[in-house]
């Protein structure tokens, strides 16, 4: 009676475990990031329906220079009197984008766009490194 595996054997257990993974591993690389660019416009989309709430109770959005952070913090109490006793994030912090910086808001006319630099954390860039724009988001 054997007790053990041949040198053959193994061999053969090693060649098909190394065919599988040729297989799957090309599928599952670049995945991580497809899903922090999904994640992105998610969280775009929340600081999106917190920014209209802000509108709704004070008439506008908050200015560039006030940033998101007027969703947690009224900015000016005269400017803003409407502004409810608990933020309009539930968490009462802002959301980093998921490479860990911050969001960029941008008032422009009366209408707002939220951007992330992506990947790389600079302005422009290509493919995993371009940057996330809301407007963008929503063409999707």
């Amino acid at each position: 009676m054997r007790k053990g595996f041949s040198l053959l054997e193994l061999m053969i257990v090693i060649v098909i475990l190394g065919l599988l993974a040729s297989l799957v591993l090309p599928n599952l690389i670049g995945k991580g990031e497809e899903a922090k660019r999904k994640l992105v416009c998610v969280q775009m989309k929340s600081l999106s329906e917190a920014l209209k709430m802000f509108k709704m109770d004070n008439g506008k959005y908050p200015e560039t220079q006030e940033g998101l952070e007027a969703l947690v913090k009224n900015p000016d109490t005269q400017k803003y009197p409407n502004y409810p006793s608990a933020p309009y994030l539930s968490d009462g912090h802002v959301p980093k984008d998921p490479w860990g910086s911050p969001y960029i808001y941008i008032n422009k006319d009366g209408t707002f766009d939220l951007m992330s630099l992506g990947a790389d954390r600079k302005e422009g860039g290509t493919g995993e490194n371009a940057d996330i724009r809301f407007s963008e988001c929503q063409r999707k």
